[in-house]
C-alpha cells in the first residue's frame, strides 16, 4: 500500500474514531484525546516541524546559489511574488462574491458574549523593515520565516557570486540537503498514525450540534476552495504551466494529504518540495525557492475563510458592507497573508485584522470557532497546492526563457 494510501486510511479511521467519541462515548474523549490521541498527533507534527527551519535554509541557499544570475533571480522572484498576489485576490473575488450570493448568514444564530482579542495589522513598512533580520539566529529560533527566508537567499547569493572559491560550503549544503530528505522520507513512515490521531482531534472536540448549526457556513467556504483549486489553479497549470491538471493533483496528492491531517503549510513544506520535485518535474532550484516563499506569504485558502467569515459576520449582524469596505477585505488580507506563519490556526489572527479595518465586532469570530478547524485543514491544502502550481508555472516559464535564449 503507497504512503498515501495509509495517510488517507488513517484519516478515516480518524473520522470513525472521532465521531464514535463524540456521539457514542462523549465522556471519555477528553481522557483518551489528552493522554493517546492529542500526544501522537503533537508528536508527529513536532517530528516535521524539526526539519522545517533547516530544510528552508538549505533549500533556499541552494535554490538561490543555483540561480547564479541575478537578473534570473529577480525575474523568478517578480513572477513568483505577481502569481501570489494575483490568485490570493483572485480568491478573496470568489469568496466574497459567492458569500453574497449564497447569503450563509441569514438564519438565527447565538451572539453571545465570547470575546476574541484583536491583532492590529502590522504596518506594510514594518513588515518591509522587518524582513532582514538583525539576528538570524534568533529568526531561526524565533521561527521567523520571512527572516529565515531573507538570511538564506542572501547567503545563497553570495556563494553564487564568489562560485568556485566556496565550492567547498556548496558541497556541504548540499551533502545537509541529501540528509533532511532522508529525515523526511523517516518521519513520513509515521505519517497515518499521526493523521489518525490528528482527525480523531478535531472531529470529535467540534461537536455535530457545532457543524450542522454552522453547515451553510462550511458549505460556502468548501465550495469556494474546490472552485479555486479546479478553476483558477487548473487554468493557470494548464495555460501557463503546460501540464495537465489531474496530472498535476495525482502528482501532489500525497502533500495534500499531509496538509489536511497538520493543517500547517509549514510544517507540509519538506512534503510538498518533495512532490513538486519527483513527481511535478520541478527543478530544484525553482522548488527550493519559491515553495519556501510561498508557505509564508501565500495564502489563498485562508483569504477565502477571511472573505466568506466577513460577509457572513456582517449578514449575521443585519449589515451591509459598501464597495469600498469589500475593496478593503480584499487589500488588508492580501497584505495580511505577507509575514503571517503558516500554522494552524492563524486565519483567525488575519480574520481579527480584517474585521477591524472594515468596523465589524471582532467578539463574532466565536461563530465560526466551533468549525474553523476542520476547514482549517482544508485550506491549508489549498495554500500548498498554489505555492505548488506557481514552481509548476516559474519552472515552464524558465525553460522558455532557456529556450530562448
Amino acid at each position: 500500500m503507497s504512503l498515501t494510501k495509509k495517510i488517507l486510511l488513517g484519516m478515516v479511521l480518524g473520522i470513525i474514531v472521532g465521531l464514535i467519541l463524540n456521539l457514542a462515548v462523549p465522556s471519555a474523549f477528553e481522557a483518551v484525546n489528552s493522554y493517546f490521541l492529542y500526544p501522537l498527533g503533537k508528536l508527529f507534527i513536532n517530528l516535521i516541524k524539526m526539519l522545517v527551519v533547516p530544510i528552508v535554509i538549505v533549500s533556499l541557499i541552494l535554490g538561490t546559489a543555483g540561480i547564479s544570475d541575478p537578473k534570473k533571480l529577480g525575474r523568478i522572484g517578480f513572477k513568483t511574488i505577481t502569481f501570489f498576489l494575483a490568485t490570493t485576490a483572485i480568491a478573496l473575488v470568489l469568496a466574497i462574491g459567492m458569500a453574497l450570493l449564497i447569503k450563509p448568514g441569514t438564519g438565527s444564530f447565538q451572539l453571545d458574549g465570547a470575546t476574541f482579542e484583536a491583532a492590529d495589522a502590522p504596518p506594510v513598512v514594518d513588515t518591509l523593515l522587518n524582513i532582514i533580520p538583525t539576528n538570524p539566529f534568533g529568526a531561526m529560533v524565533q521561527g521567523e520565516m520571512l527572516q529565515v527566508i531573507a538570511f538564506a537567499i542572501i547567503v545563497g547569493f553570495g556563494l553564487a557570486r564568489l562560485g568556485e572559491k566556496v565550492q567547498g560550503i556548496m558541497k556541504l549544503v548540499e551533502q545537509a540537503n541529501e540528509v533532511l530528505m532522508y529525515l523526511v522520507q523517516a518521519v513520513m513512515k509515521v505519517a497515518p498514525y499521526g493523521a489518525f490521531a490528528l482527525i480523531a482531534t478535531a472531529i470529535g472536540g467540534q461537536g455535530m450540534e457545532a457543524i450542522l448549526a454552522m453547515g451553510k457556513y462550511m458549505f460556502v467556504v468548501l465550495f469556494v476552495l474546490l472552485l479555486h483549486l479546479i478553476v483558477t489553479y487548473g487554468a493557470s497549470v494548464k495555460l501557463l504551466g503546460k501540464m495537465n491538471p489531474v496530472s498535476f493533483i495525482k502528482g501532489f496528492s500525497p502533500a495534500m494529504v499531509v496538509a489536511f491531517s497538520t493543517s500547517s503549510s509549514s510544517a507540509t513544506l519538506p512534503v510538498s518540495m518533495d512532490a513538486a520535485q519527483k513527481k511535478l518535474g520541478v527543478s530544484k532550484s525553482v522548488s527550493g525557492f519559491v515553495q519556501p516563499l510561498g508557505a509564508t506569504i501565500n495564502m489563498d485558502g485562508t483569504a477565502i475563510m477571511q472573505g466568506v467569515a466577513t460577509i457572513f459576520i456582517a449578514q449575521v449582524y443585519g449589515i451591509d458592507l459598501s464597495l469600498t469596505q469589500m475593496l478593503t477585505v480584499i487589500l488588508t488580507a492580501t497584505l495580511a497573508s505577507i509575514g503571517t506563519a503558516g500554522v494552524p490556526g492563524v486565519g483567525l489572527i488575519m480574520l481579527s485584522m480584517v474585521l477591524t479595518s472594515v468596523g465589524l465586532p471582532v467578539e463574532a469570530i466565536a461563530l465560526v470557532l466551533g468549525v474553523d478547524r476542520l476547514l482549517d485543514m482544508c485550506r491549508t491544502a489549498v495554500n500548498i497546492t498554489g505555492d505548488a502550481a506557481c514552481a509548476v508555472i516559474v519552472s515552464k516559464s524558465e525553460e522558455g526563457e532557456k529556450a530562448a535564449s
